[in-house]
């Protein structure tokens, strides 16, 4: 049985260490995780990331901010500029606001590129104009990574940490079950973790409207389609999960390639292709 579990940045966290975890250290999770959202969610109105959205201006961001840029720039070179950290801008347009209205805005909407309107300087981003920043397809597995960073350097030698499905492991090999998109009682496939990390992504998790869901085309701002759900094993689970976004954009031996990962992808059509060096199963 988990050893704790919460509801933080809007999703079920699950930790499962070899030893009970003291009151503590139960406490320096809350606290990464709250320093960790109150610097990126755009969803409160205390965060760095809030302010960069109703200002431009030179913002001071926590050390994590450089892998994360490192990857979002990876990924969007991967993808020819699908993948930014400024979708942000078209999920508020879609309705994915940080009050969740639901409701889309009229007409298309104003769409920037990263290098056009942001700078990295190792420290501060410095924006021209404006931002909204959205790091769901990183962010979640960096977090993850260091939750279980966290309690290793506690001492922990076996520790999994699962936030909504992004889930890193480390110990004994561990089976996971990717679920089926299409019936939630069903999995389509089981591999074996080896202290490593996976992450899922799938529309059905969060969708408002008819074509509406939260995996957009930052190029475009519109919502893909064809691809009912991804996963990717990788070291890290912030690897993972920014591998399992791209895979809604390149077939899956590129993405497994190029970012060192083992793939899995369901079509819409309920075909599944995956990448030779998956270790487990999948049911095709």
């Amino acid at each position: 049985m988990p050893d704790l579990i919460f509801e933080a940045i809007g999703t079920r966290w699950q930790i499962t260490t070899a030893a009970p975890l003291a009151v503590d250290q139960k406490s320096a999770i809350h606290a990464l995780i709250d320093r960790y959202d109150q610097a990126f969610s755009r969803f409160r109105p205390d965060s760095v990331v809030t302010r960069m959205s109703q200002q431009a201006g030179s913002f001071e961001l926590p050390p994590e901010a450089a892998d994360l840029f490192a990857l979002y720039e990876r990924l969007g070179r991967l993808t020819d500029g699908a993948i930014s950290p400024l979708v942000g801008t078209a999920l508020v347009h879609l309705g994915y606001d940080a009050q969740y209205s639901l409701r889309p805005q009229a007409g298309p909407p104003a769409l920037a590129r990263w290098e056009d309107v942001c700078r990295w300087d190792g420290e501060r981003l410095v924006t021209t104009q404006p931002v909204v920043l959205d790091v769901g397809a990183v962010g979640k597995g960096q977090l993850v990574d260091l939750v279980s960073g966290l309690l290793r350097a506690m001492g922990m030698t076996e520790v999994t940490v699962d936030a909504g499905g992004d889930l890193s492991h480390v110990g004994p090999a561990l089976r996971v079950g990717l679920e089926s998109p299409f019936d939630p009682a069903q999995v389509v496939g089981v591999v074996s973790l080896d202290s490593e990390s996976i992450c899922g992504s799938a529309p059905n998790r969060r969708r408002w409207g008819q074509g509406l869901h939260h995996i957009l085309d930052a190029r475009s701002g519109v919502p893909v389609q064809g691809i009912a759900a991804t996963w990717a094993v990788a070291g890290t689970a912030m690897v993972a999960d920014g591998a399992a976004t791209a895979l809604f954009f390149c077939d899956v031996d590129r993405v497994a390639t190029l970012l060192e990962v083992a793939a899995v992808a369901v079509r819409d059509d309920r075909s599944i292709t995956w990448s030779s060096n998956l270790k487990g199963e999948v049911f095709s």
